[in-house]
């Protein structure tokens, strides 16, 4: 079976806390390590009052004393937002506690409107610009090679696993020119996929850390025992994405029935274009959708997301999902 992953913004429900937000993806996570996935990634958001992971390595602190197999990981660290050394120490203590088990997935966005670029005192565009200069040297202080003024510690030497992260040409591009894995956020932009992918495989260069190209494609993915059930827990994603594009963000919304038919056409093309690479139904509807993508794609691995406003029935759609992929042989 393909490798599977899940990709958590650890969300704060509507009725909710941050607290309730944090001790439930700590318990997705330890649905996802017993039910066989590989990695567990958290990403970087700021500002949002829906998403508890802005200060992501202590998140995945937390995740990783739940659990004790898993793979855990920044999926990802918006790089711009920090500096290299800062990184590498954050990261070389994550591999500390949890040795062989970090994944470092690196992104070029900020996270978050211009406003967070003012709270972090960055120009961001600055730091876009310097996006794969910094990459090289977080390999170099992971590396402790070659000799920098100043070791980071924890951080020299640390086992952490790179990623480039993307949703375009440029992160495909990257990847590719440093010989590192590459993981496309096509569940919520999946403009460039195919563009993106056949870029990375063709100018792929070997390198120390990987000898051929390797692909994770996102997922949205919403399983269900039913079609009707599964299409009503993705509305609690469907009014985030929604909100998040008319600029009014907020916490997790419980599921609505008929919610796509309410919204105005416009706004229905544009979720059902971001939704383009997504699996929703019953175990045998998921499973065909992403036997598709699978196939589409040729990815190594996939990376499930999905908002699911009821904590249990998250898990449950994390359980489904890998029966019904192991049930297709896929």
């Amino acid at each position: 079976m393909i490798p599977l992953s899940v990709l958590d913004l650890v969300p704060v429900r509507e009725g909710g806390t941050v607290g309730q937000a944090l001790a439930e993806t700590a318990a997705l996570a330890q649905v996802a390590e017993a039910a066989g996935y590989r990695r567990f990634w958290v990403a970087e958001h700021h500002g949002m009052e829906g998403i508890a992971g802005g200060a992501t390595s202590v998140v995945l602190a937390h995740i990783g004393h739940a659990t004790s197999t898993i793979r855990i990981g920044a999926g990802g660290i918006m790089l711009p937002n920090h500096n290299p050394f800062v990184i590498t120490e954050q990261f070389g203590t994550l591999d500390a506690l949890f040795p062989g088990r970090i994944d470092l997935g690196l992104g070029r966005a900020p996270g978050a409107d211009q406003r967070i670029a003012q709270a972090l005192r960055k120009n961001l565009m600055e730091a876009a610009d310097r996006f794969p200069q910094d990459v090289a040297e977080l390999q170099a202080r992971f590396a402790g090679y070659p000799p920098l003024p100043l070791a980071a510690t924890p951080g020299t030497g640390a086992d952490v696993e790179m990623w480039i992260l993307g949703s375009s040409l440029f992160g495909a591009s990257l990847a590719a020119h440093l010989g590192l894995p590459f993981a496309f956020a096509s569940h919520f932009a999946p403009a460039q996929l195919d563009a993106a992918l056949k870029l990375y495989r063709e100018r792929f260069q070997p390198s120390e850390t990987l000898e051929k190209p390797h692909v994770m494609a996102a997922m949205m993915v919403v399983a269900a025992d039913t079609d009707e059930e599964a299409a009503l827990l993705s509305t609690s994603g469907d009014q985030s994405f929604v909100a998040l594009r008319t600029g009014s963000p907020g916490r997790l919304k419980p599921p609505v029935p008929g919610y796509r038919d309410s919204l105005p056409p416009e706004l229905r093309a544009g979720l059902d274009f971001a939704r383009s690479a997504s699996a929703i139904g019953s175990p045998a509807s998921v499973r065909q959708q992403m036997q598709a993508f699978i196939q589409r794609t040729q990815a190594d691995e996939i990376i499930v997301a999905g908002a699911i406003w009821d904590p249990k029935a998250r898990e449950r759609s994390l359980q489904l999902t890998v029966e019904a992929l192991r049930q297709g042989g896929v």
